[in-house]
């Protein structure tokens, strides 16, 4: 990835930050949140995609009641995401249908990415979300989120979210202007880092903390674009105060730090689920199936598998192997070992009338397999 290339991404993952926002603590700042809604309408409308991961919810329910400080009581951080959720949502939901845009809200975890089962589940709904059109708006779930409200932040939500979907880029807008060489709010020389590889270890160093609105600071930022890479996404972290932000940073302009991957985008993406994969079960594939998964790169489909073995849920790791009992491959299972025993051998077509549902087309997608 380059500046240049920014313009050709297909699919992006823009994360705006509590301070920039909530206006500093004062409540939503409509105007501002006008702004960055009209360029990424602007991007839409160029046939390009976007999941919009929003911060803010206890920042502006610390604004309906009248708090100062970020408060320490989980319970107390708890209720104003509650409160605070119920304005954001209505804003953004008001500023893209200006645009005749729909949005949906997505209240996501770290506990549903993790878990293969529910990874799945919400990839798929993500997935038609973008296929209808629809901008999805992720947060945490705060309300519930232990984890992220004590030690958390949606930099890293974000990162996740570029994961499922294997997007091409990670746009965290804060209120900094990039990565710096040395916190600028003390070095008057400090140096805007305009690009570097994201596993550059000297770039640790060069991350400052937390405002007092929001949960995470440019080490936060950095752990993010490092997760991102995982799936060969790149980050940018740019300031949203800067005038078009989100336009200048699609024309492929050197605003903020651009931190690259080290691996393309495929071989990132498979050597991650290759390394978390633990078999729970096997599919035993007939000729024609391991051909196309060997040569074509496909799917696969049940009507391509002729026995299970072992007993798994949706989302667990199962090995493909050949007639031979050779291992061709492995992956992400999206039925579990009983449904997986009734549709196999029949086409996809026929998979709603067997079960009585259908959750997905494939057994396991192509994006959700590694050969071996």
């Amino acid at each position: 990835m380059s500046r240049d290339r920014i313009p050709a991404t297909r699919r992006w993952v823009v994360k705006i930050g509590s301070a920039m926002l909530t206006a500093d603590g004062r409540g939503l700042d409509r105007d501002a949140l006008s702004g960055w809604v009209e360029q990424m309408a602007d991007w839409l409308g160029q046939g390009h995609e976007l999941i919009l991961v929003s911060s803010g919810a206890v920042a502006e329910g610390m604004s309906r009641l009248g708090w100062r400080q970020r408060p320490r009581s989980l319970h107390q951080l708890q209720a104003a995401a509650a409160i605070g959720q119920m304005g954001l949502v209505e804003a953004w939901e008001s500023a893209f249908s200006r645009h005749g845009l729909h949005t949906a809200q997505v209240l996501l975890t770290h506990d549903d990415l993790s878990d293969r089962a529910r990874y799945l589940n919400a990839r798929s709904t993500l997935r038609t979300l973008l296929d209808l059109g629809v901008v999805p708006v992720v947060n945490e779930n705060d309300v519930v989120a232990n984890e992220e409200l004590r030690f958390g932040d949606n930099d890293s939500l974000a990162a996740l979210v570029a994961n499922l979907l294997e997007a091409d880029l990670l746009v965290l807008l804060t209120d900094q202007e990039g990565l710096f060489n040395r916190d600028p709010r003390s070095h008057a020389d400090a140096r805007l880092i305009e690009q570097a590889k994201v596993d550059d270890l000297s770039l640790d160093a060069m991350a400052g903390g937390a405002g007092d609105l929001g949960s995470g600071g440019m080490a936060t930022k950095l752990r993010a674009a490092r997760l991102a890479a995982r799936s060969g996404t790149a980050t940018v972290i740019a300031s949203g105060a800067a005038d078009q932000a989100l336009r200048r940073i699609a024309a492929g302009e050197p605003l903020g730090t651009l931190l690259v991957p080290s691996q393309e985008a495929e071989a990132a993406r498979k050597r991650w689920l290759a390394g978390q994969l633990q078999v729970r079960g096997r599919l035993v594939l007939d000729d024609g199936a391991v051909r196309v998964l060997r040569e074509s790169g496909k799917s696969l489909l049940a009507v391509g598998v002729k026995k299970v073995e072992g007993r798994f849920a949706r989302g667990d790791v199962v090995a493909c192997v050949d007639a031979e009992g050779r291992e061709v491959a492995r992956g992400l299972v999206n039925y579990s070992a009983d449904e997986a025993r009734r549709i196999i051998g029949q086409p996809s077509s026929r998979i709603e009338s067997i079960l009585g549902y259908i959750d997905d087309e494939e057994l396991i997608h192509r994006d959700n397999l590694v050969l071996v």
